[in-house]
């Protein structure tokens, strides 16, 4: 018979730290003012850290009185401790940390090449701390960028940057952005911005980087061109510049063209004045197109919510930046009219909508999912798959909620004097007995509650046709 006394090892080890009976190693930990020593015994640090065990087995490393001193200035003396106690009982609660601090324990964790607790505070950040990485994707991938292991983290940030390019070309920090940072995202076939946008920003990038430079191109001379084809010199090839149209190139591009080669001049030239020459260049396949969202409400991050709401993934699943539907704007209350007769003409019969509802004075937004159709036919309709959900605030997509029909035979109403309505007036607007900006919730019997008030005035609503990628 096998017995497991794991846990009594576990907290033997525990006491052993804590009481530093023969320990034989030093280590000095981050720097003054945030400086301490730490004792630990060379055995454990050797079988729990690859880093550890390289360093102890070193010929030339510093000993005193017999023990080994080891510095660490680069690691906080608080997260050292928590690692330490983790290397003596194989337990970290990381549960409760902040973004910043899941960061530097993972930096911490992967100088001490411990690749399985490394993964994990990667993982735990991608899955848990998604709104602390949409607040500074830039900040965190230029932090990120030196530690080749956080592969994961570093496709995150690039992905977040690719589909919402304005994070970073629109910002005050753009033209401090390091150069091979910035070639890594001008090679990204996914970069979702209009080539003569991102031609325009590296102009911008550019110039910034030598401020001898006239901002008036046709007042360079020979040297200024010089310089600044050293300055773009690795950007040029990554330019599709036959993805932009003449007038653009004419009046954006050719001022630029003395710092091209010729061979690349000769090129362009071939593409705008010979039909159907095709050059070899790899078109850019932006993922999702934040600039063609119509919406005054939401953004591509919602709309790639709700993609993955309608195919029914849960939150664990990657889905990041995988929008596998297109959403086309039928009807905007303000644009078209807040009528029920507005909102039948522009809405029945187009097929599945996703319906978008801006709550006054609030950043609140609500709706719902009808994978069916509107009509005015005085009806329920039948479906497993609608939904409907609230954001207690748009900008952060962690106050999302969402709820699936519970019962199949009520899950839509359709009626000539209301406009959308899920369930058994769970989420409805209804134009004959109430204001126009009044939506209203007085059950919670055909789909789990999302909490809604029972009375909402709102600013506006949208309704988008769903269509499924082909």
């Amino acid at each position: 018979m096998t017995y497991n006394f794991e846990t009594d090892l576990s907290e033997a080890f525990g006491q052993l730290l804590k009481i530093e009976t023969d320990y034989n190693v030093i280590i000095h930990i981050g720097k003054e003012p945030n400086f301490k020593e730490f004792h630990a015994h060379s055995c454990i640090l050797r079988c729990r850290s690859e880093y550890f065990n390289k360093t102890l087995s070193a010929e030339n490393i510093e000993k005193k009185d017999g023990k080994y001193i080891i510095k660490l200035p680069n690691i906080l003396p608080r997260i050292f401790n928590v690692i330490l106690k983790y290397f003596y009982t194989d337990k970290i609660d990381i549960a409760n940390k902040t973004g910043t601090e899941l960061l530097n324990f993972m930096f911490a964790s992967d100088e001490l090449m411990l690749k399985k607790l490394t993964k994990l505070i990667e993982d735990s950040i991608i899955k848990n701390q998604q709104q602390f990485l949409q607040n500074d994707p830039i900040g965190i991938f230029q932090i990120i960028y030196y530690c080749k292991s956080l592969v994961n983290l570093q496709e995150y940030c690039l992905d977040k940057i690719c589909s919402d390019p304005k994070i970073l070309f629109n910002s005050d920090k753009f033209t401090q952005f390091p150069a091979p940072l910035l070639e890594i995202i001008l090679k990204r076939d996914d970069l979702n911005l209009k080539e003569i946008e991102i031609w325009e920003n590296l102009i911008k990038w550019g110039l910034a980087q030598e401020k001898s430079l006239n901002q008036d191109v046709s007042k360079w001379n020979q040297d200024d061109i010089n310089m600044f084809k050293r300055i773009l010199y690795k950007f040029i090839p990554l330019i599709r510049f036959y993805e932009i149209s003449t007038e653009d190139y004419f009046n954006k591009v050719k001022p630029y063209e003395d710092i091209f080669s010729k061979e690349l001049r000769d090129d362009i030239l071939k593409f705008y004045m010979i039909p159907g020459y095709k050059p070899k260049y790899t078109p850019r396949h932006p993922k999702s197109n934040v600039y063609s969202v119509d919406s005054i409400i939401i953004n591509q991050e919602h709309l790639t919510l709700f993609s993955n709401w309608i195919d029914k993934k849960k939150k664990d699943d990657k889905y990041i930046n995988d929008t596998s539907y297109n959403f086309n704007l039928l009807y905007r209350a303000s644009r078209d009219g807040n009528t029920a007769a507005a909102f039948h003409a522009k809405c029945d019969n187009k097929g599945p909508t996703i319906v978008v509802v801006k709550i006054k004075n609030s950043e609140r937004i609500v709706g719902g999912y009808n994978p069916l159709f509107w009509d005015s036919s005085g009806g329920f309709k039948i479906t497993d798959n609608g939904f409907i959900f609230s954001f207690s605030d748009k900008n952060n997509l962690q106050t999302a909620t969402v709820a699936y029909n519970i019962l199949r035979t009520r899950s839509i109403y359709c009626h000539k004097t209301c406009g959308p309505v899920f369930g058994c007036n769970d989420l409805y607007i209804n134009y004959s007995i109430n204001p126009v900006d009044v939506w209203c919730s007085t059950c919670t019997s055909c789909y789990p509650t999302c909490n809604f008030p029972r009375k909402m005035y709102v600013d506006d609503y949208e309704v988008f046709h769903v269509i499924k990628d082909s």
